[in-house]
């Protein structure tokens, strides 16, 4: 199969994907009310809008993401043409987690596809509706030699991990990528990670402290704070610590009422065990809101913590809950001591109108993304790069940037023929000083 052929027919798998996800999309959003009660607005937004328009962004751009890019050539090299050619690593493993269970699995597969790869895709068995819907559409769209999906728990995913791939992709907790980069490594398999860590959200004396509330309220609660980038701990100004607070109990109230357990827009902790996990990073806490909870139902109130030890439970482990501590500080110097105390975050969120201080932060902290007076959007736009740095991840997708993790990038040089100098060849006799001075002359 020449070129031209080879990304017509991605390109064509691609557009029935996307017929078929269209087809599919209300059973998509039931599946993840099912699995975890994700409201549809949520599920729309998140899950199954997201994949639509990323697999529309990717149909629409293929051909140029795809074709040879011709680069400057080097005057060593005269004459010469050079290019740099996107090709398939090969059969790729894809691991995607529970807590956006659709896009985060339909995202990289597309761009796996796209750049002309076989895919494996293991989807969460924390998620069943939703990875049975997974296996549906992917049946319906793709040969199973060219894309299969595998369920299972996670025997099935560490046997998956025993074999030899060309590339692995995953996304899920420090713990597990530590695993998956371990099983990587033995076969020198190249390997993108998107896991997690407790990002920080400051809110100094200069923010607007209303309209503060209310997009780390939002970004907090959207999916029951089950998020890689959600904030994890709000470091607040001393001076404006108690309005702040009130002005947070108030937007809860305002987004999901009284009673956030009647609200239909608050998804549920998606199981028994890690229902239970947060239950225990609230023991020995102070509670200034909520800590309702429901065993029944998976339900965990949205719950603020008045100044929670650093050494406690909730300080020391990726809260990925309803939970938002609540610390204070005075000075810069506090800021650099909790943030520099953790692991290099996901996302950094800064609430300010001082120009300096946003910009000695965003040069001083190491962090995968993040927003300036708003929280966890920075998703949104396709053109940024989404992943982690250190202990948060490594490599970055989305957009184009997606289609290059899964392509190698293969260096070409096209030499004329009309002209050959002899300089480079041996015997090299007197040749030193002339190389020496043709290399300082360039």
């Amino acid at each position: 199969m020449n070129y031209k052929t080879d990304i017509k027919s991605r390109k064509e798998s691609l557009k029935k994907l996307l017929h078929v996800i269209t087809q599919h999309e209300q059973a998509i959003i039931l599946a993840l009310y099912d699995d975890f009660k994700k409201p549809a607005f949520e599920a729309v937004l998140t899950e199954t809008n997201y994949v639509i328009s990323d697999l529309k962004e990717t149909i629409k751009n293929i051909d140029s993401w795809a074709k040879p890019k011709k680069v400057a050539a080097s005057f060593l090299n005269f004459p010469s043409s050079d290019y740099i050619y996107s090709e398939p690593y090969g059969n790729v493993l894809i691991l995607s987690p529970w807590n956006y269970p659709f896009q985060l699995a339909l995202c990289p597969l597309i761009a796996a596809v796209a750049a002309g790869n076989k895919v494996t895709l293991k989807p969460s068995e924390l998620t069943p509706n939703t990875s049975n819907i997974i296996a549906k559409i992917i049946s319906e769209t793709f040969a199973v030699k060219d894309v299969v999906v595998i369920t299972g728990d996670a025997t099935i995913a560490a046997n998956l991990l025993s074999k030899r791939w060309d590339y692995i992709f995953f996304t899920g907790s420090v713990a597990v990528g530590k695993i998956v980069a371990k099983a990587a490594a033995e076969n020198l398999t190249p390997v993108t990670l998107e896991l997690g860590g407790k990002s920080p959200c400051i809110v100094d004396e200069t923010a607007n402290l209303e309209l503060s509330a209310r997009r780390i309220v939002w970004g907090k609660i959207i999916n029951a704070g089950q998020t890689c980038v959600a904030p994890d701990y709000i470091l607040v100004h001393h001076k404006i610590k108690v309005i702040f607070v009130k002005l947070l109990m108030q937007e809860i109230e305002k987004a999901l009422g009284t009673n956030p357990e009647e609200s239909p827009d608050f998804a549920r902790i998606i199981n028994l065990k890690n229902w239970q996990r947060q239950l225990s990073l609230l023991e020995n806490q102070k509670i200034l809101f909520g800590g309702q909870s429901n065993r029944d139902s998976l339900y965990l109130a949205p719950t603020l913590l008045d100044e929670p030890k650093m050494d406690s439970l909730v300080m020391t482990e990726e809260i990925f809950g309803p939970i938002l501590p609540i610390l204070s500080y005075e000075s810069k110097a506090d800021i650099d001591k909790i943030i520099t105390s953790f692991e290099k975050p996901l996302s950094l969120y800064l609430f300010s109108r001082n120009k300096s201080f946003v910009d000695e932060v965003l040069q001083k902290y190491s962090f995968g993304g993040g927003c300036i007076n708003d929280t966890v959007i920075h998703l949104a736009n396709n053109r940024l790069p989404f992943g982690g740095v250190g202990n948060s991840g490594m490599g970055a997708y989305h957009g184009k940037l997606s289609f290059d993790i899964f392509s190698h990038k293969k260096a070409i040089v096209k030499r004329g023929l009309w002209l050959d100098l002899p300089i480079r060849y041996s015997p090299y006799k007197d040749k030193l000083k002339t190389i020496q001075k043709v290399l300082k002359w360039l």
